[in-house]
């Protein structure tokens, strides 16, 4: 649920900070006043993206931020677990918007992506803009609504990935016929194979190779330092005759100072290490090779994995790669036939697992799709259309090709008054009827999913009345189990609230300002009144909004 809402100079309000709480909060004002910047600002901050344009005139740059309650928002509380960017329970969205154009976000205060952003606040807030109903258009949103309404995102996982599966397995058919003869690219292939498999390719024997290289290359250098280094360890003055007549030394005052023994074990060590040197550097200095032949054999071979690689396009290390990838396709063509064979009985199968896969989502959106229409139909009758109807018709797709998206389209079927034809929802004339038929079906499909905060922009507009009163009495239901925040211009609606703001415009020295600020009883009243009767408040329009107001339930 969102708490609290901070805004500094976006738009036209310098300086607003609102307290939010449970159940249905509405907002209204005069025409102009900036009501729908509060919808702007979350839609900010759940990631929409904003021009320069909206940082008040004067300001270097804009900053919002919105806190939440996570009590009623786990999948939000997971998402932060797993991004590693929880802070004990807390929830705080933060973004800035320069002058300039440039742009950033925080959550719970470490920097983040927009993408993030617009993650973790869909987990938080559902924004219905005043044209939401345009997109009930389409009949891609309306099968997203659908699937949405009806909970189908396991049975749409589970066509997906079966369509998925089917199209690589038809594409790699097609490689295959497409290709025909292989006669020429098989023999290529095995010349290339022949070509590396004469020389050692693994990564260990390159690295060997390059090491034997390298010792025979400074055979000269190497055999020098070992003589020298023999001679300093293994003269009688060196360094070996040096720490003997040192132990001695110390053994003849050994028995005065028990501590030199630890002295004398140290010292004894050190011979050992260095005879065990010297024997070594023996050992090293007998292997070393100044054989030219081997030298000029190590530089061939080198300069065979070389050409390779370059031939290959990759770095030596890489070469035992190429080699196995070639191999594969060699393998590959020369079974191609069979390779058909089993791609064929693969592909129907895939083919029947997809089948398998979108009947049960078809027979799942035919379930949604009743229950769906039967309480949109109902809404429909209550918000002044008596006898409409509404209908969603499923329509097989044409063709047999899996599609991820299922077996069928659907279309929103409504018939305006009783006795007509349902007709699609987009060759729907009247913009009334359209905002209510559009209002019905969001009602009736939202407050089943997990988003705690829903957000309308004056979704009711085109509608008024009696009517009116029924579409804030459904705002002010859902907000029972949801929080709710409602733009309106509709009294009858702004009555309906559990809390009302009221947003307000000014100028002073030029510069126009917007105020929001939380209403009293009498308030709200005087609010309601103006809402109805206009600029001039008569006493007969506050009469109206006292009966609204004692009409709550």
């Amino acid at each position: 649920m969102l708490t609290h809402l901070s805004i500094r100079d976006f738009a036209v309000a310098s300086a607003t900070e609102i307290e939010f709480g449970p159940g249905l909060t509405v907002i209204s004002g005069e025409t102009g006043a900036g009501k729908s910047l509060l919808v702007d600002a979350l839609g900010f901050l759940s990631g929409l993206r904003a021009d320069s344009g909206m940082v008040r005139h004067g300001a270097d740059r804009a900053e919002l931020s919105a806190e939440f309650d996570l009590a009623d928002a786990p999948a939000a509380a997971i998402w932060l677990r797993e991004h590693e960017l929880d802070e004990d329970g807390a929830c705080q969205l933060r973004r800035t918007l320069r002058a300039d154009g440039g742009s950033r976000a925080w959550i719970n205060g470490r920097p983040t992506t927009l993408s993030q952003l617009g993650e973790l606040a869909s987990h938080l807030v559902e924004i219905h803009g005043q044209h939401e109903h345009q997109a009930l258009l389409t009949r891609g949103s309306q099968l997203a609504l659908l699937d949405a309404y009806g909970r189908h995102a396991a049975q749409l996982k589970d066509v997906a990935a079966a369509a998925r599966t089917w199209s690589k397995l038809e594409q790699e058919r097609e490689q295959l016929a497409s290709a025909g003869d292989p006669g020429e690219r098989q023999d290529w292939l095995r010349h290339q194979i022949n070509e590396l498999q004469a020389e050692a390719l693994e990564p260990e024997a390159i690295e060997e190779l390059q090491a034997s290289h390298r010792r025979h290359a400074h055979a000269s250098e190497l055999i020098e330092a070992c003589n020298v280094a023999l001679g300093r360890i293994s003269d009688d003055d060196a360094i070996s005759g040096q720490l003997q007549r040192a132990r001695s030394e110390l053994a003849r005052v050994q028995q005065h100072e028990p501590r030199l023994a630890e002295v004398d074990a140290m010292l004894d060590s050190a011979a050992i290490q260095l005879e065990e040197a010297a024997a070594l550097l023996q050992v090293l200095h007998d292997d070393l090779d100044m054989d030219p032949d081997s030298y000029t054999e190590l530089e061939q071979r080198l300069g065979r994995l070389h050409h390779l690689a370059r031939k290959h396009r990759v770095v030596p290390e890489a070469l035992a790669g190429t080699r196995d990838a070639l191999l594969a396709e060699l393998e590959s063509l020369d079974h191609a036939d069979e390779r058909l064979q089993v791609l064929d009985q693969e592909i129907q199968a895939a083919a029947q697992r997809w089948r398998d896969a979108a009947g049960v989502l078809s027979r799942a959106r035919a379930k949604a799709a009743e229950t769906l229409s039967r309480d949109t139909t109902a809404l429909i009758g209550e918000l002044g259309m008596g006898g409409g109807r509404f209908e969603i018709a499923l329509e097989p797709q044409a063709g047999d090709r899996p599609d991820p998206q299922g077996a069928e389209r659907v279309e929103f079927l409504v018939a305006a008054n009783a006795g007509q034809p349902p007709r699609p929802l987009r060759r729907v004339a009247s913009g009334g009827e359209l905002s209510r038929i559009s209002l019905a079906i969001e009602v009736a499909a939202l407050g089943l999913d997990a988003v705690p905060t829903m957000v309308f922009d004056e979704v009711d507009s085109g509608v008024g009345g009696a009517v009116a009163g029924i579409v804030g009495q459904k705002l002010r239901a859902l907000g029972r189990s949801r929080q709710v925040l409602c733009v309106t211009h509709l009294p009858q609606v702004a009555a309906q609230g559990h809390a009302h703001y009221q947003v307000s415009k000014s100028e002073s020295a030029g510069s126009t300002e917007s105020e929001v600020r939380l209403l009293d009883d009498k308030l709200r009243q005087e609010e309601l009144a103006r809402m109805l009767g206009g600029v001039e408040v008569s006493r007969e329009a506050r009469a109206a909004a006292r009966r609204l107001l004692a009409d709550v339930d």
